[in-house]
């Protein structure tokens, strides 16, 4: 249950409503009345990530004082765009050591943001089973940075991800009151090269601007 709610990827048939039933009674997830399955509370949407990443974090060698600039405030595109170079050199050797491989790639940025941001700020998390994303809203006490990190994998065409990922992108700004935001899209086909995978572009969407990153 837990793996594809860290993906936010739809269950499949090989989980029966007992398997639901089950999980819930543990008090780890809870069903709304619309039918949709969420983390049971903001807690265990912190724990459960935490203790899932805590060796890969422990093994990465950031520093925090390598992404803060001189007037104190988390430089957001510096950090993402070392994970991105991070994310092509090792993540298959990475991914590897994670029990819920399907769900790697959103772990292992989790892992790499909570080593910088654990020194100052805080990340929340948000988690929704069948929402095909992962929403995480990173703040940092210098000047009250509030920035938004939407984490897709891509499984349709990429016009079609886009289109999604800046509408929800924006949708969760808004409502966290963020003052940045960027989309990051994790492209898993063995097909593709890495210089089809890697890029970056900005997108204006409903009067702000989103950072997307391909990785």
């Amino acid at each position: 249950m837990i793996g594809p709610m860290l993906e936010g990827r739809l269950l499949t048939q090989s989980f029966q409503r007992d398997d639901v039933s089950y999980v819930v009674d543990l008090g780890l997830i809870r069903q709304e009345r619309n039918g949709e399955i969420r983390l049971a509370n903001r807690l265990y949407q912190e724990i459960i990530p935490r203790e899932l990443v805590w060796d890969i974090q422990s093994g990465i060698s950031e520093q925090t004082l390598w992404y803060v600039r001189k007037d104190g405030r988390l430089d957001m595109k510096k950090l993402l765009s070392s994970f991105q170079e991070f994310f092509r050199e090792h993540s298959e050797h990475w991914i590897e050591r994670f029990d819920y491989k399907e769900a790697g790639p959103q772990l292992l940025i989790q892992a790499f943001l909570q080593r910088i941001v654990n020194s100052g700020g805080r990340i929340e998390r948000e988690y929704g089973l069948g929402r095909m994303r992962t929403d995480l809203l990173v703040i940092w006490p210098v000047k009250n940075q509030r920035m938004v990190i939407e984490l897709k994998i891509l499984y349709k065409s990429l016009d079609k991800t886009l289109e999604q990922g800046l509408m929800q992108t924006w949708e969760y700004m808004d409502r966290c009151r963020a003052d940045e935001g960027h989309l990051v899209i994790f492209d898993r086909s063995p097909q593709k090269s890495w210089e089809e995978k890697i890029y970056v572009q900005q997108k204006d969407y409903q009067g702000h601007v989103i950072t997307v990153w391909g990785m």
